[in-house]
């Protein structure tokens, strides 16, 4: 049961999103096995001034925190990683670079499901 954070800039459409979300779930049932149903995923929007970035990063930047349950392996964890970029790279065209993803896998008793 990943849940998933994505942070970017305020102004994209509702295709975009949407295929962002999509890309990223993709990603995860690709590398990680989650199944299909699993879709536990939010987009926060900021303006320009609320969300700092370096100058070399494009409008498209974004941040994707994944917060997974804990016993992934690092190359699951890395499978995710580039899966999702890869996907976003080649459905909405979004730079790599541009991506920046960290995973979180806090131990179960954490969670409440």
């Amino acid at each position: 049961m990943p849940l998933v954070k994505i942070e970017m800039l305020k102004g994209k459409s509702s295709e975009f999103k949407k295929g962002v979300l999509d890309c990223v779930h993709a990603g995860l049932v690709e590398a990680l096995g989650i199944e299909d149903w699993d879709r536990f995923q939010r987009i926060i929007e900021y303006d320009k001034a609320d969300f700092e970035f370096p100058d070399f990063k494009s409008d498209n930047f974004m941040i994707i925190e994944l917060t997974i349950f804990p016993g992934r392996t690092a190359g699951q964890k890395q499978g995710a990683i580039t899966a999702i970029k890869d996907k976003l790279s080649s459905n909405l065209k979004i730079d790599p670079k541009d991506v920046f993803i960290v995973i979180n896998d806090p131990p179960r008793e954490n969670w409440s499901i």
